[in-house]
């Protein structure tokens, strides 16, 4: 029997919800295993023996190779399976175009995007720090703004539809899903809309939150 690749991680991660997204955009069959969160086993030592951060998600190859990182196994899926230049482009400008708002996601929207998240869904309402929660919801405004204006004109972050959408699609609908104040960004919402069409993305990522 042929083995599947597996991903190791709770299905209401973000950073698992980009790597199960982009397998299904791939058409690549995989197996899921619940870790992380309530579900535990990321401190196991076989769980360590794939990934010492005791994170989310791990990718295990049917060959044995293991990888963590979310942003590494979107790379290391197109590099390697076919089809993955659809996703993630050869031409060196076209790929680092991607790289940058893949980096861009984990250095400067990743943070304020937690804290409103952990804070409105993850935190009991009487130990909520909403001062700090503010704060974090003017950042990501600020943020957000960016990738509005650079949505003008085109219809994704770089150019076509490629695993740099899928690194901040996440973010994306949680900004959405929250119940916080957003001013009107409408090419926001209108690249929210073209995500949410997308039959992976509405599976694995715009789902309720938790």
């Amino acid at each position: 029997m042929t083995r599947l690749l597996t991903v190791w991680g709770r299905a209401n991660s973000v950073n698992v919800m980009k790597v199960l997204w982009l397998l299904d955009e791939m058409a690549l069959p995989f197996e899921r295993i619940d870790a992380g969160g309530a579900f535990g086993r990321t401190r196991d030592p076989d769980y360590a023996a794939m990934n010492p951060n005791a994170t989310v998600p791990t990718l295990v190859m049917p060959h044995g190779f293991t990888l963590w990182e979310s942003h590494a196994i979107l790379r290391y899926l197109c590099r390697t399976q076919p089809g993955g230049n659809l996703f993630y482009p050869e031409a060196p400008e076209a790929r680092a175009d991607v790289e940058r708002w893949m980096d861009w996601t984990l250095a400067s929207l990743n943070e304020p995007m937690r804290v409103i998240f952990w804070t409105l869904v993850r935190t009991p309402e009487e130990q909520r720090d909403m001062a700090a929660c503010a704060r974090a919801r003017d950042g990501a405004e600020r943020l957000w703004r960016i990738v509005e204006a650079r949505l003008e004109g085109q219809d994704y972050l770089a150019g076509g539809f490629s695993i740099a959408d899928i690194a901040m699609g996440g973010f994306l609908h949680r900004w959405f899903a929250l119940p916080v104040e957003r001013p009107p960004m409408p090419r926001l919402e209108a690249w929210y809309a073209r995500l949410q069409a997308r039959p992976p993305y509405a599976k694995h990522v715009a789902v309720p939150l938790s």
